[in-house]
């Protein structure tokens, strides 16, 4: 059979069936995506590229290349190069970044923070306040628009059509993100965050005093039934997806403690959603309610206390502190802190000084 007869696909010899598109954590919803695909039994022998073209037809051939070297084509079990060729009852995993977006990226001079930068990726310390990406309501004047302003500016080449983002956090949470250059590097970095092998630790002021020094708060979270823009946490598992938050105090302020987070899993308001469940909502949450005083502390003194802080700290007390992963070229670990934010360490200094007094 000819090669170009040989390597012809017809979409119907997929097994439609045997389609799995598993979401992947919340957290990065819309920056990658994880297919599973059952080689119908009528294939004929294909270099895997071509499949993958032809069954998600918006990537490039560059992208699927990439996404090969990457490590992210598994094949019964083990990771393929884009020559390899599909037979029969194969079952292949894909783990494909960046779907197509529809909006286009505006470069914007905005003042941005970047800690570490090479050939293929760019580490920055985000201030809160700032959106990641364009959407809906923040069209502009988001992270995005900055680095790519950034990039354009320093006359950086990019074979990527858009900035590549990895993972992301929520506007008013401040910290680390790193963002790809290219798409092996995009790739390389998104594997780790889907594994959850990288190294990334939360810093968050909660309302109230947790019993224990060290924890984990269990709790599948879901949509919340009747206010769509919070989520809740299902214990029974009867909604939403699985969810685990280990967490560990650093200072106790009495009614208000900073804690250490680390993530199980990485689910949409994660740590806001659990640690409002077990009544130690983020200090100045608006959203879940972490907005007013602790209840039972009728104090005038303290009321107008909470509410100084509240203006120095306009903003739930969430940090991305640290950041560690693999680098996709040198394979050496890199590892990053970002220190407390002026605004949440001007929090802590007010509820020393008021302890104190």
């Amino acid at each position: 059979m000819a090669e170009d007869n040989e390597d012809f696909l017809d979409e119907e010899l997929l097994d439609s069936d045997s389609l799995e598109s598993i979401d992947i954590d919340e957290e990065n919803k819309g920056l990658y995506e994880h297919l599973n695909i059952i080689v119908d039994k009528k294939q004929e022998p294909l270099r895997i590229d071509k499949f993958l073209l032809i069954y998600r037809q918006n990537s490039s051939r560059n992208k699927i290349s990439q996404t090969c070297r990457a490590g992210n084509v598994i094949v019964n079990g083990i990771p393929v190069k884009q020559n390899y060729r599909v037979k029969p009852g194969d079952q292949i995993s894909v783990l494909l970044t960046h779907p197509p977006r529809e909006n286009v990226i505006i470069p914007q001079d905005i003042p941005v923070k970047i800690i570490y930068e090479d050939d293929d990726l760019v580490v920055v310390d985000k201030e809160p306040g700032m959106v990641v990406h364009p959407g809906h309501g923040n069209w502009d004047k988001t992270l995005v628009n900055a680095l790519a302003f950034h990039f354009e500016k320093n006359g950086q080449k990019s074979d990527l059509d858009r900035v590549g983002l990895v993972h992301r956090i929520d506007k008013d949470t401040s910290g680390l993100l790193v963002v790809a250059k290219n798409e092996y590097a995009l790739s390389f970095l998104a594997k780790q965050f889907f594994n959850r092998t990288t190294k990334r630790l939360y810093w968050a002021f909660v309302w109230g005093n947790p019993q224990e020094d060290e924890g984990t708060i269990k709790g599948h979270i879901g949509r919340h039934p009747k206010n769509r823009m919070q989520m809740s946490v299902y214990e029974d598992g009867s909604h939403g997806k699985h969810a685990v938050t280990h967490y560990k105090v650093l200072e106790r302020f009495r009614y208000m403690t900073w804690v250490e987070c680390k993530l199980e899993t990485g689910r949409t308001h994660q740590i806001r959603a659990h640690f409002k469940h077990i009544g130690h909502t983020l200090f100045n949450d608006e959203r879940y309610e972490g907005h007013t005083p602790l209840r039972g502390v009728n104090l005038p003194k303290y009321k107008q206390f909470i509410k100084n802080v509240f203006e120095i700290l306009p903003r739930h007390a969430l940090h991305a502190h640290t950041l560690g992963f693999i680098h996709p070229t040198t394979k050496k670990e890199l590892y990053f802190e970002s220190p407390m934010p002026e605004d949440m360490a001007d929090a802590v200094k007010k509820w020393r000084n008021y302890l104190e007094n």
